[in-house]
């Protein structure tokens, strides 16, 4: 680190503040959207965060990295954010499965864990920062983990992400969160147990983004769907996939039930009409979905949808339907379909 750039920081030189601090937003942002699961509150905590290191300079001892000392702010700065509102849910986590022949609940409002757009997980880190493969491994990024961390309690939360995901030390775990090295050790072995009961055991063998056989499987379900083909997008299921829509609690279990969906909702009652664009959040393929109603001149934004993968087939679909979520992944509003059959102006607003 440069050090006259440390010390005119020392001396509240401002710009020097914003030279030595900006590099880290980024991954900051990442730290605080596993601990917080929104987006939104990730911005806002990291924003808090650097409010906080600027009035606080006076404690940067030099003693330990200034990335250590901005993560221990920006954790201190989610656990009083969490300390304000409830932790962020799941759709399993609300209600048990439904029965598809009945009509969706309507939303919920409660704090509802969102899927992290990857193109925020593409920014550059600063020279000294962890390898991206540490700071947004798939396995500690994708939703399955995010909703899983969300049931423990924040301490427990926040010792979990310092010690396994950023592979900080008990000792520097302690003395960020203020913890002795034997309560660091006891929270992460309560976090521990409670993950064992939500997570299948070889997540770490997962790639870090998703593959050519995810997004070929991606491509095959965007097919279907835009054909509304209900045979062939539930072929690319496994039998016991799940299909969860924020903020609904409603949610179904099983390929069966599912199709029913489908057949019934989506391309019954919604219609047929349907523009779906390819992308990914929390390393996981993902896609947008849009929608064009009877008399309307151009298919408009419907929702977010990500896939969750394994062994060849669609475990998992979840759809977000609140309008931040969309705004997030810097999509078009609208789209519009040629008489040839193609789309035009994808980037623009149709």
């Amino acid at each position: 680190m440069d050090e006259s750039l440390v010390d005119a920081v020392r001396a509240s030189d401002q710009g020097a503040f914003s030279r030595l601090a900006e590099p880290y937003r980024h991954e900051l942002q990442v730290h605080c959207y596993r601990m917080l699961g929104s987006v939104e509150d990730a911005e806002d905590a990291v924003q808090e965060t650097y409010l906080r290191a600027w009035a606080r300079l006076d404690s940067f001892a030099g003693r330990a990295p200034f990335r250590a000392w901005l993560y221990g702010i920006a954790t201190h700065a989610c656990l009083d954010a969490l300390r304000r509102r409830r932790a962020r849910v799941w759709s399993t986590d609300v209600s048990g499965p439904a029965d598809p022949r009945g009509a969706p609940a309507p939303p919920l409002d409660v704090p509802w864990l969102q899927p992290y757009p990857d193109r925020l997980l593409a920014a550059p880190a600063p020279p000294d920062a962890e390898p991206e493969a540490v700071v947004t491994a798939k396995e500690t990024i994708e939703l399955a983990f995010l909703a899983a961390i969300q049931r423990l309690p924040a301490r427990q939360r926040a010792v979990l992400i310092l010690r396994d995901v950023l592979d900080w030390s008990a000792k520097s775990t302690a003395a960020s969160m203020g913890m002795t090295q034997a309560a660091v050790n006891s929270a992460l072995q309560r976090a521990h147990a409670t993950l064992a009961e939500h997570l299948p055991p070889d997540r770490a063998d997962w790639t870090s983004a998703p593959s050519a056989d995810e997004k070929a499987l991606l491509g095959k379900l965007i097919a279907a769907w835009e054909q509304a083909d209900t045979t062939a997008l539930v072929g690319l299921l496994r039998a016991d996939a799940r299909f969860v829509m924020p903020p609904r609690p409603t949610w179904y279990a099983g390929r069966d039930d599912i199709e029913v969906f489908f057949r019934d909702h989506v391309f019954g009652e919604l219609g047929t009409d349907w523009l779906l664009l390819p992308t990914a959040a929390n390393h996981q393929p993902a896609f947008a979905m849009y929608r064009r109603a009877p008399g309307r001149p151009a298919h408009e934004r419907f929702g977010i949808g990500v896939l969750r993968v394994e062994d060849g087939a669609v475990t998992e679909i979840a759809t977000f339907r609140q309008p931040e979520v969309f705004a997030s992944f810097a999509l078009p509003a609208t789209l519009r379909r040629r008489a040839d059959g193609s789309v035009r102006d994808r980037r623009g607003d149709g």
